[in-house]
This record gives structure tokens, C-alpha cells and sequence, in this order.
């Protein structure tokens, strides 16, 4: 999908929540180059002016930065805010912000889950309402929520994190479904496992994972942005694991606990 601003591609604004590394950055880097002014959002405020400023040098874009927790409910008005500025419409919403634990849920601290909740789940329910609200009245936009495989799972040692995209998964498909004929696109991406730093700041152990399923983030982000511009409702990126959601919703629920205890050693 090579757009030049003014062509096909149909998103000429975007905001990209967890922006400022993985998957959002590489959502950041693929909209600037199809000509995309942007809002990034993320709380790390000095990488997200680097990211911003080698975006404008390089595709000559425009780039807004807001450093927000969107666990804060302040900061979550703020992005909600601009979502719903009339000046400055926002066309494209990626709601990518998310991260998880690696402890037995008892053993984790409370607030720390409470808090990833209102970043993976909380969030995108106030931003997608917002900006379906305005997208609704101007008869055009898109909204991609960045859900994972592993909502099909159990999810041990990373209970809230699963629920949360299972979640996403959700929701994700219900609002496809109410936005159609809208002139919106709702899109749910169910990611597989992404080379980024998601794993190691979450201490997840990748060490009995399947080496060939890992993808880069750009193509996770390549054909989400195709599907969401076509309106579909789903898009599952890499060969391998596009059948598994299909597969995993086949098998016995003891068998899939079965495999989930295997491939997770607990």
C-alpha cells in the first residue's frame, strides 16, 4: 500500500496511543509515510519528540506529542479532547497502548493491575467512543483496536493481560458491526507474537515459544492498516497464525489448558 497524501488512502489524520515504541511506532512510521499527520500518545515524552522530529524531517508531516498516563484520568480527558476537536479532525484512531504482568495474579500488586486495565481496556472504550462520536457526524474515519491470539487463551501468569484482549476482541467486533453503513471502519487486530519490548518489560519467558511465529512490527502494522481502510473486521498478521483462532475456538477446553500449561510451564 504505496499512498502519496491526496491519494487513495483514506486516513489523512491519526492519533497511535503507545506510540513511542513497538507496534505504536511502527504505526507512527507507517502513516507518516503514507503522508499522515499525527498525535502521538505515549507517557515517554523525550522518545516521543525524538519519533516526532525524525518523522517531520523525513516524510514532512505534521506531529503532535502528548505524554499522557491514560490510566490518569486527566490525561485520558486530554487525548479524548483532542479526539473530539472539530478544528482538527482525527480520521484514524489506533489504539494500541497495552502492557502486561508476569506473576501469578495474588502475587502481583493490585494497583498495578488496576492500572494496566485502565490502560488496556478503560482507554480504548473512552477514545473509541469519543472519536466514533465525531467520525459518526462527519460520515468518514476508522478505528483500529490492537487485540492479540492469546484472547482465545487462558491466560496464567498473565490473567488481567489476556482478559484485557479478550476484551478488546470483544468490543472490537461489536462496534464493527454497529458502525457499518456509518462511513466508519472498526477494526480488531489479533497480534501473534511481535519482536518488540513488550515481552522483557513484562518478564514474560519467550524461551518455549515457536522461533518461525515471531514477526516484525511492520507486519503486524502493514496489513492492519489495509483491513481497516477496506473495512474488515478482523485481520490476524503472520502465515501461522491466522488459523489459530479458528483452531483454538475447536478444541476441548481441557485440551487447550492442556497446551497453554505446556507452552507457558505452569
Amino acid at each position: 500500500m504505496t499512498v502519496a497524501r491526496g491519494g487513495p488512502y483514506p486516513y489523512r489524520s491519526a492519533l497511535v496511543t503507545g506510540a513511542s515504541s513497538g507496534i505504536g511506532a511502527e504505526f507512527a512510521e507507517h502513516l507518516a509515510r503514507l503522508g499522515t499527520d499525527l498525535t502521538l500518545v505515549a507517557r515517554r515524552e523525550t522518545r516521543l519528540k525524538h519519533l516526532a522530529d525524525r518523522l517531520t524531517e523525513r516524510y514532512g508531516v505534521g506531529v503532535d506529542v502528548l505524554a499522557l498516563d491514560l490510566a490518569d484520568d486527566l490525561d485520558l480527558r486530554r487525548a479524548a479532547e483532542r479526539l473530539g476537536d472539530r478544528l482538527r479532525p482525527v480520521d484514524l484512531l489506533v489504539n494500541c497502548a497495552g502492557y502486561a504482568s508476569a506473576r501469578r495474579f495474588d502475587d502481583l500488586p493490585l494497583d498495578r493491575e488496576m492500572h494496566q486495565i485502565g490502560v488496556n481496556v478503560l482507554a480504548p472504550v473512552v477514545l473509541s467512543h469519543t472519536a466514533l462520536r465525531a467520525m459518526r457526524e462527519r460520515g468518514h474515519g476508522g478505528i483500529v483496536q490492537v487485540s492479540s491470539i492469546v484472547a482465545a487463551l487462558p491466560m496464567p501468569k498473565s490473567a488481567v493481560y489476556g482478559a484485557t484482549k479478550a476484551f478488546l476482541g470483544s468490543f472490537g467486533e461489536s462496534l464493527h458491526m454497529e458502525a457499518r453503513g456509518s462511513g466508519v471502519h472498526v477494526t480488531t487486530v489479533r497480534t501473534g507474537l511481535v519482536r518488540t519490548e513488550f515481552h522483557r518489560a513484562a518478564g514474560l519467558d519467550t524461551a518455549g515459544l515457536p522461533k518461525l511465529a515471531w514477526l516484525e512490527p511492520h507486519q503486524v502494522v502493514a496489513p492492519a492498516l489495509r483491513a481497516v481502510a477496506r473495512g474488515r473486521p478482523f485481520v490476524t498478521p503472520g502465515a501461522m497464525n491466522r488459523a489459530q483462532p479458528f483452531l483454538l475456538g475447536l478444541l476441548p477446553r481441557p485440551l487447550l489448558q492442556a497446551l497453554v500449561r505446556r507452552i507457558y510451564r505452569v
